[in-house]
């Protein structure tokens, strides 16, 4: 349940005035805390808190943004692109779950309930760490997910035996470096939206996932959209927005 819905409900059940309702939703729309301005309303926009992106901020900037958004009411909160040595620093000050493959940290757990389903794969073992950076959102964001891992082009059949978990799926995410083949043969597959992730793994010519990207952005199979070089994240929020959607109609 959001805070929008659950303000919603508390006012249908009498327990909050509309006027108290009004305030809520109007009061404190973000924190200025000097670093950083944590958007407090991002979940009653979108139905999903603001997620932080780790890279590039200190463990301390971390932790007081984590701080300033639990203060607020944010029970869950997904921190992106943080290392082993950060993630032990800042478990010393918060409660994080870390997940090392996604490089990924989770204050407050998954969801209790996951619906539709979600296919991640990737073309070889290298892509899996963007992959687990796509399938952890995924799951934060309240999907099931289903991992194909090194499923790539250069051994075809390895593909084809799970087209049936392609073909039931509401979204695929498909990652792969190299030339990026997968995502064409994928959309050739299946029947729902096709996310494509370039990934920066490859032998020289790839110009650290250029060469994917452009391989991808030309597929000639429909249904297929592209996120940027590594980007597992952003691929995952969109198809867990597809997915979502899918399970609503």
């Amino acid at each position: 349940m959001t805070e929008a819905e659950k303000i919603l409900n508390d006012v249908a059940s009498g327990s909050m005035s509309v006027n108290d309702a009004l305030l809520k939703l109007k009061l404190r729309p973000f924190a200025d805390i000097g670093y950083a301005k944590p958007d407090f309303h991002r979940q009653i926009r979108q139905g999903c808190s603001e997620v932080i992106y780790g890279a590039g901020k200190t463990t301390d900037q971390i932790i007081g943004i984590c701080r300033a958004m639990m203060k607020e009411g944010c029970g869950r909160i997904l921190i992106t692109r943080i290392s082993k040595d950060s993630a032990e620093l800042i478990r010393k000050e918060i409660d994080m779950q870390y997940f090392a493959d996604a490089r990924m940290g989770i204050c407050g757990g998954f969801p209790d309930e996951r619906v539709g389903k979600i296919v991640i794969a990737t073309g070889g073992t290298s892509d899996i760490p963007v992959a687990e950076e796509a399938a952890v959102t995924a799951e934060f964001l309240g999907n099931n997910v289903v991992r194909l891992y090194d499923v790539g082009v250069s051994g075809i059949h390895r593909l084809l035996s799970y087209s049936d978990e392609i073909m039931q799926a509401n979204a695929v995410v498909a990652i792969a470096g190299m030339e990026g083949a997968l995502a064409s043969v994928i959309g050739g597959l299946s029947d729902c939206p096709v996310i494509a992730v370039p990934t920066s793994v490859g032998y020289g010519a790839s110009f650290g996932g250029l060469a994917a990207l452009l391989s991808m952005l030309n597929s000639c199979a429909s249904g297929v959209s592209v996120v940027n070089i590594d980007n597992g994240f952003g691929a995952a929020y969109q198809a867990s927005m597809i997915n979502k959607a899918s399970c609503k109609s």
